[in-house]
Order: structure tokens, then sequence, then C-alpha cells
């Protein structure tokens, strides 16, 4: 694969390293060591990914990544040497596509960007409904009873997992491996989490109708309505 990536990392050995590793495999390569002046050359190169790093001087990756993604659709992987499983939950919320714990192997990241990229591209148009609730998984949009719904893309994500599978009773594990198959494992309490804000914004736009219920001892269930 081949394409233009955008390396906004304050290590500017990690920043470098990661750099011969993209342009060795075929990709052009730039890199920002802050984060106002990642998002400059993001504005101005836009590139084809993004590899950000969680902290980074002058603005912040978290919300470096929130501004990226309300501008645009770039495919964004985090860098972060925090292995606490709340980090990772905020960058998947403020809109990364996915996320790689420091120390990393540089021959993994390309790997996982190139499948980022391969979802990017192979994604065609699907529209998933259930009663008020639609998702469009390729303008990663919900909306109920017709209005949008603001949801980060982890919250998108789990919802399309229970929408493609109504009525079933999923277990954390299995709503881990379905929908963050990425170095999510064991962190059980906090699929709860991101359950509970999916659930909060659901409630809040359908007037109290909550579809995903509890069941106690074993998961979660989607319970779908007739369109």
């Amino acid at each position: 694969m081949s394409g233009n990536v955008l390396i906004i990392e304050d290590d500017t050995r990690i920043a470098e390293w990661v750099r011969l590793y993209f342009e060795q495999a075929g990709y052009s390569a730039e890199v920002a060591h802050d984060g106002q002046t990642g998002l400059d050359a993001a504005r101005r190169t836009t590139p084809d990914l993004v590899i950000l790093d969680l902290t980074l001087p002058r603005l912040d990756g978290v919300d470096l990544c929130r501004i990226l993604r309300r501008e645009s659709d770039v495919p964004i992987i985090m860098l972060t040497a925090r292995e606490a499983p709340a980090q990772r939950i905020i960058g998947l919320d403020s809109g990364a596509d996915d996320y790689i714990v420091k120390p990393f192997d540089p021959r993994e990241v390309i790997a996982r960007s190139e499948a980022v990229l391969r979802r990017v591209k192979g994604k065609v148009q699907q529209v998933l409904t259930s009663g008020a609730i639609s998702l469009n998984e390729t303008t990663a949009s919900v909306t109920v009873n017709g209005e949008p719904v603001e949801l980060s893309q982890a919250q998108i994500a789990l919802l399309a997992t229970f929408m493609r599978h109504p009525n079933q009773v999923l277990s954390r594990d299995q709503l881990i491996s379905l929908t963050f198959p990425h170095d999510f494992d064991g962190f059980d309490r906090a699929i709860d989490s991101q359950v509970a804000r999916l659930r909060k914004r659901i409630a809040s736009a359908s007037a109290g109708s909550q579809p995903i219920e509890t069941v106690y001892g074993a998961g979660y269930r989607f319970v779908a309505e007739d369109e």
C-alpha cells in the first residue's frame, strides 16, 4: 500500500524511527513534534493517515484528535505510553480509530495502519436500522427519530456491534472482541463505562426509550424493534 502519513510525536527518536519504517514500506511521511504544528500540517497536507501521540506540547493529543475528527474522516492511530484502560477509552472517545501502547514494534504500527486503511478504502455504504435508531457506517453518524445524536467513534462501533446482534445476549468479553479487537483484553469493567455512556446518549435522544438491556450476570442485549 502507499499514501501520505503524518506522524505527530514529540519524542524525536520515536518519530524518526516510525517515519523511516513507513518510508521503507512505501509511504511518504511527514513529522511534527507538537500538537499545533501537527494540526497545521494536517490541514495543509490532508494526509491519508495520522499517527498521533497522546501527550503533546502546545496542543494535547486528545484535543487535537477531536479537532481532526470534526474537520475530516482521516484515520487516526493514537500512540500512548499509558497502560490504564481509562486512557485508552479517552483515546477512542476522542475519535481515534485504533491505538498502540508504547513500547511497540514499528512493524506493528505498519500492520495496524494498513489494516485501518484497508477498512477505510473498502468501506461501502451501509446503514443499520432498528426502530427509531439509524446508524450510517460510511459517514459514522447516528440518528434517533431522525435527529442526529453525537457519539464518539468508540460508541458508534459499540452500537454497530449491538445492532448486528439483535436480541442476543453479549458478554463483556464478546463485546470487547467484536468491537475493540486490539489491546482491550481483560478490561471487562471498562466496557461497562462505554455501554453506560452509549445508553445515556440514546435515552436522552429518544425521550427515555432504551433498547440496550442489562442481563444481570450475563452481559447486555440490544432489543430490536420493527422498522
